[in-house]
């Protein structure tokens, strides 16, 4: 086919950073390293290869409508999918998806058989999630060689070596979620391998928390510990000292997070298929073993228009973008080359996808409205319940149009006739890389800082930013002196000192102006109409404690939260972003959760 737009129309003007970021992760390369790639052309690439889905299911014209309708909501930074679609659409490679969760029964077969397609998944782009709850307790007895288990723990650190010399798609590192039942035997040594600072540097950790704990935390009783494989109880706990203990460890470190089983088994698509037991590593997906799930992201910023001095969403046209949007992320199954036979077997039988957001902090601003305010939780809630709605009519057009998916049958949804083409629809992924792309704030977070430094990504390079918005904003307003750039540049936020007007103060709330419950609602507020999950970080000033974590664990789990993830500033010697544009470490130490390789959707 011969892309019928005119591909150096549409693009806006790309910021230096989406340069730097297209230009060593996405644009294509000769075997010399040479660019040989505009972004024009790599969007022409992915919307001719996802295009020819349609090849599957009507004529060629109908091929070419929308692969200028797909080349013209990504040129124009509408819409984005996950990286690898960008990377490997339309090239020999051929994987697209980003999410996977392999499975890990006790055997040496399955531990290194799951090692083997880690592999294979991660070298070409994708994010792997493991539960290690199956394995045997450290020490317990193995019948066939008369020797002891070495447990989760040690197999988790031969995952994590093989990982740190796999590079994603030759574009990055790989990043793995690892979870363990908090009823594991071993679940003490889980919860605190990461305190050292070096252990289990390309994992994020969630302990898989059940009702039953929570229940025996809240009643401060005794909670059991249980064999993996006979369900015998072992050994008992006191469970509020185990929450406690979660807590503290991820006081230090920000592992583990928590993911909360039960509260994910109730919105199974699929409960017929198996029990979901890990998420993808930044816990936007919830999976089944062997899955994998493709995602994208809506630039809501883009979706502002002003009439008659009035700001507003467009919603019509959001309306369209989501339901092309749906098309294109269920064509990206179907022309996908997946890494093993298994991954496509189950991700063909439920045809997940994950349709999400970023700049919902831009749009805020936009709007009028505070991050930190009831107002943005109505805001976060009726957003999300429109897309999930439309996405939803979407996949239903196209279960009409090309067939459900083949575990529809056995599917929550067979009960009441309702057809769909995927059994999930939508998800929140944090869009680290695709953000900056698309110039907008990450996923659903707040603003982390009005100027900043990312440390340490795109192969040690430094990025530098002032917030777009921040500085038109001040120019609007003719605010934008000398001193007011210094002073916000210095510490990346609007303290006491810098003199602006209070409606400005409101509007530009940075992470760690925000309380720590707020950030937990605004995530309640979009897993209510999100049939996946959300990621989020609740950001954590350097002076909370322990309690102030567990306080935050304690309202996700009420608030229907499926997991959570909280980040204490400066409680991790890595940077990956510094608050201001100086070079003062001990002001300024890293602050985002994830390591480099995980931050990445």
């Amino acid at each position: 086919m011969t892309l019928a737009v005119n591909t150096t129309a549409t693009i806006p003007p790309l910021s230096k950073n989406a340069l730097q970021v297209l230009e060593a992760r996405y644009l294509r390369r000769d075997k010399h390293g040479r660019i040989i790639e505009s972004p024009a052309q790599l969007f022409e690439r992915v919307a001719r290869a996802i295009s020819e889905a349609e090849l599957l299911y009507g004529p060629a014209s109908e091929a070419r409508h929308w692969e200028e309708r797909f080349y013209t909501m990504m040129a124009s930074l509408d819409f984005l999918p996950n990286s690898p679609t960008l990377m490997n659409a339309g090239t020999e490679l051929g994987q697209l998806s980003a999410c996977f969760v392999l499975p890990i029964e006790d055997s040496m077969e399955s531990i290194f058989g799951s090692l083997r397609d880690m592999a294979l998944v991660q070298k070409t782009g994708g994010g792997t999630g493991f539960s290690f709850s199956r394995l045997r307790p450290e020490n317990d007895f193995i019948k066939s060689t008369s020797g002891t288990a070495s447990g989760p723990v040690s197999f988790m650190k031969i995952y994590d070596c093989a990982t740190e010399n796999i590079k994603q798609g030759g574009k990055r590192r790989g990043a793995n979620m690892g979870v363990l039942r908090v009823d594991h035997p071993d679940i003490g040594q889980f919860v605190n391998v990461k305190r050292d600072g070096k252990t289990l540097r390309n994992f994020n950790l969630s302990v898989g928390i059940t009702d039953e704990f929570m229940r025996a935390v809240n009643e401060r009783g005794e909670f059991s510990l249980r064999h993996p494989a006979t369900n015998r109880e072992i050994a008992r706990r006191d469970a509020r000292e185990l929450f406690e203990s979660i807590c503290q460890a991820a006081w230090e470190t920000g592992d583990p997070g928590l993911i909360f089983l039960d509260t994910i088994a109730k919105t199974n698509p699929t409960p017929a298929s198996g029990r979901i037991e890990s998420t993808n590593p930044c816990g936007e997906v919830p999976l089944l073993p062997y899955e994998s799930c493709t995602l994208g992201s809506i630039n809501l910023p883009h979706l502002v228009v002003t009439e008659s001095a009035r700001t507003s969403i467009d919603w019509t046209r959001l309306g369209l973008l989501i339901s092309d949007a749906v098309r294109f992320l269920d064509n990206v199954i179907s022309v996908n080359r997946f890494p093993i036979e298994s991954i496509k077997q189950a991700t063909l039988a439920n045809r997940k996808i994950g349709l999400g957001v970023m700049g919902f902090a831009e749009l805020c601003i936009l709007l009028g409205i505070s991050y930190a305010s009831e107002q943005a939780l109505r805001l976060a809630d009726g957003l999300m319940r429109f897309i999930s709605s439309e996405a939803a009519k979407a996949s239903t057009l196209l279960a009409q149009e090309r067939g459900s998916f083949p575990n529809w049958t056995e599917s929550i949804y067979a009960r009441t006739n309702w057809l769909l083409r995927n059994a999930t629809q939508t998800s929140i992924a944090p869009t680290g890389t695709i953000g900056i792309v698309a110039d907008t704030s990450s996923g659903i977070e707040p603003l982390f800082a009005l100027a900043y430094r990312r440390i340490n990504v795109l192969d040690r390079q430094t990025l530098t930013e002032f917030n777009p918005l921040f500085v038109r904003y001040l120019e609007k307003k003719n605010l934008a002196s000398q001193s007011v750039l210094d002073a916000v540049g210095h510490t990346g936020r609007i303290d006491n000192e810098v003199d602006v007007p209070e409606d400005m103060r409101r509007l530009f709330v940075t992470a760690l102006d925000i309380a720590p419950e707020h950030h937990v609602r605004i995530q309640a507020a979009f897993q209510r109409h999100v049939d996946n999950a959300v990621s989020k970080t609740v950001n954590l000033p350097n002076d909370a404690t322990p309690t102030d974590v567990a306080k935050v664990y304690g309202l996700a789990y009420q608030l229907g939260c499926k997991g959570v993830t909280v980040f204490r500033y400066g409680s991790r010697k890595e940077r990956l972003l510094e608050l201001g544009l100086g070079e003062s470490v001990h002001e300024r130490e890293h602050f985002a959760k994830c390591d480099p390789a995980a931050c990445r959707i």
